[in-house]
């Protein structure tokens, strides 16, 4: 392997998703962080750099643009985080204007001539990817993740080992995939990286019975594991479908709390488990804290999640 990951556990909260460029010139940023540093007790964050395509189709995406935080952000928030004692993990995505999920992003596997192709889309994604690779170097990140949740894609296994190949270029430390949920066992280039990790939003009575399949594709692919995204909405039933934040009844934040107790008391049982990816926390949007009750989001900002999160930030402190 070309990186190892840190020795210590990871207890990372993804930070200022989708922000646009320049968001790191206003003020609301450095509290909202300080407050995640604060109330959470992690360790870690992971600042995701999403480009943009306008649909699931397009082979063309947009990485250096105004909706999309540029070199000075990132080094802004990287410095921020050191100062507050927290690592630092770098993750390229991209979104689809039009609101499908980046999972559906897919082409004729057999090229059709006017038809859109795998090389052009792969070229632009490599360009994006490289781009935040040359960020993640400079920041001396703690990790570098090469995409998110695009299940459409991750069959074209040659790609993604140019790909691979090509970011290691540029960035010197460990670098890892977040695949998505029901996925670990179908990605193919795990050997590729230094580390596998997938999205956890798994029902809170499917945990033991999918960190067992996980864990045995740790162990087949010799390579650790994390949590590069993980949370629950606090709407009632969400439990049952994490993964979905449109769904759910009224508020409940004793729903959330009770998911995150289940996915963090899961977490002890199996140590094979190196790191979390809590979903997500905001930079500039982040509600008021005593507001926090009636958010019906993944935030866990001022509500018993929260409680939870601390007491498991204290847990992994002590190992």
């Amino acid at each position: 392997m070309k990186g190892s990951l840190p020795d210590s556990f990871l207890n990372a909260y993804t930070f200022a998703f989708c922000e646009k460029r320049g968001f790191t010139r206003g003020q609301a940023w450095r509290w909202s962080l300080e407050e995640l540093a604060r109330t959470t007790g992690c360790n870690a964050i992971i600042l995701p750099v999403c480009a943009w395509q306008d649909h699931a189709y397009s082979t063309h995406m947009d990485s250096d643009c105004p909706d999309v935080m540029d070199e000075n952000d990132v080094r802004a928030v990287c410095a921020q985080a050191r100062k507050l004692g927290l690592r630092v993990i770098l993750k390229a995505m991209v979104n689809c204007r039009d609101g499908y999920w980046r999972a559906y992003i897919r082409f004729f596997d057999t090229p059709v001539p006017t038809e859109p192709r795998w090389v052009d889309w792969f070229a632009s994604w490599e360009a994006h990817v490289c781009r935040v690779a040359a960020m993640a170097q400079e920041n001396q990140a703690d990790l570098f993740c090469i995409g998110c949740e695009m299940v459409g894609t991750d069959h074209r296994e040659g790609e993604w080992r140019h790909l691979i190949a090509r970011v290691r270029q540029r960035y010197e430390g460990p670098i890892t995939y977040n695949c998505d949920k029901y996925q670990e066992d179908h990605v193919a280039w795990w050997d590729a990286l230094d580390a596998i990790s997938s999205s956890g939003y798994y029902p809170i009575d499917q945990l033991e019975e999918n960190l067992e399949r996980i864990r045995r594709v740790s162990e087949r692919f010799d390579r650790p594991f994390l949590f590069m995204e993980c949370g629950c909405p606090s709407r009632e039933n969400s439990q049952y479908r994490p993964n979905d934040w449109r769904y759910g009844g009224d508020t409940s934040p004793r729903t959330q709390a009770e998911w995150y107790a289940a996915f963090t008391q899961a977490l002890g049982r199996f140590p094979f488990v190196r790191g979390t990816g809590w979903w997500d926390w905001s930079a500039t949007r982040l509600y008021p804290e005593q507001a926090g009750m009636d958010n019906s989001g993944y935030c866990t900002y001022g509500k018993l999640a929260n409680d939870v999160l601390l007491r498991f930030a204290q847990s992994v402190k002590d190992q």
